[in-house]
């Protein structure tokens, strides 16, 4: 979860997800991946039995994430031993302008990337 959240810096609060329960968009959820990993990624998209679901540095769509998957919705998380709400206004902030335009800067990135492996193949071949 990248900006946001760094593994081995900072961790994060979850509530656990009713059975009948619906995750909201931006939401960030844990969820179960088989065979047996756990995801902690945000909404993009809800549909009535799935979600698809992508990580704040990711350029992947995990598409028709099954409900059933979902087990919990982080409420906050915790840095440098200091408490934050993901309802408070900084983190509002931080899904408007990172999350929201999720298109443009998996665009950007792809492109970025492009660019990055031909300079690193011209290197070698120069």
């Amino acid at each position: 979860m990248l900006p946001l959240l760094k593994q081995g810096r900072d961790a994060f609060i979850v509530r656990a997800v009713g059975e009948y329960e619906t995750c909201k968009k931006w939401d960030v959820v844990l969820y179960k991946r088989p065979p047996e990993s756990y995801v902690l990624h945000r909404v993009v998209r809800v549909y009535d039995n799935s979600y698809d679901i992508l990580g704040d540095n990711c350029i992947g769509i995990e598409r028709n994430i099954p409900k059933g998957a979902v087990i919990g919705v982080m409420t906050g998380f915790i840095r440098n031993g200091k408490k934050y709400e993901a309802d408070n206004r900084l983190y509002k902030l931080y899904v408007l302008f990172w999350c929201k335009p999720y298109r443009i800067r998996i665009l950007l990135k792809k492109i970025w990337l492009n660019f990055y492996y031909l300079k690193k193949v011209l290197g070698r071949l120069i």
